[in-house]
């Protein structure tokens, strides 16, 4: 039996089916929107993402949220590799606009890291939280 995409599953949104990459960007999202504690049966899933939401962005809180995003993508979305973390824009507002540049790896979850091309991540961090949008690559 062959899977056409191995990255299947639902829009968290209207409940249509979602495959490859758009399926990752939901689980990016839904990854650090997620605090650990907050499943019931999966109280390990998550991130440290949701708690460094709505504090300021300082130079010195920059560092510590990357790692919090890093070390979530490793853990639990192995089918985007992040090779490049760029600050675009921070302000005294606490507001943060960056990108991540990895490789795309769609059948990872199965052992098999054949990248199948670059992609570009933007994120923007703000009081009201995070958004995880694609940027086209070169």
């Amino acid at each position: 039996m062959t899977i056409a995409s191995p990255s299947v599953g639902l829009n968290a949104a209207t409940g249509a089916v979602l495959t490859g990459w758009e399926h990752v960007l939901q689980s990016l999202s839904d990854i650090f929107t997620t605090g650990f504690g907050e499943r019931i049966i999966r109280e390990w899933y998550g991130s440290f993402v949701p708690s460094l939401l709505g504090q300021l962005i300082t130079p010195d809180e920059v560092t510590p949220f990357f790692v919090a995003i890093t070390s979530a993508i490793e853990q639990w979305e192995p089918r985007f590799r992040v090779t490049e973390i760029k600050v675009l824009k921070a302000t005294r507002e606490g507001a943060l606009h960056f990108y991540l540049e990895g490789e795309y790896r769609p059948r990872a979850v199965f052992g098999d890291f054949t990248v199948e091309g670059a992609r570009r991540v933007n994120g923007y961090v703000n009081a009201a939280g995070l958004i995880i949008r694609e940027e086209e690559t070169a």
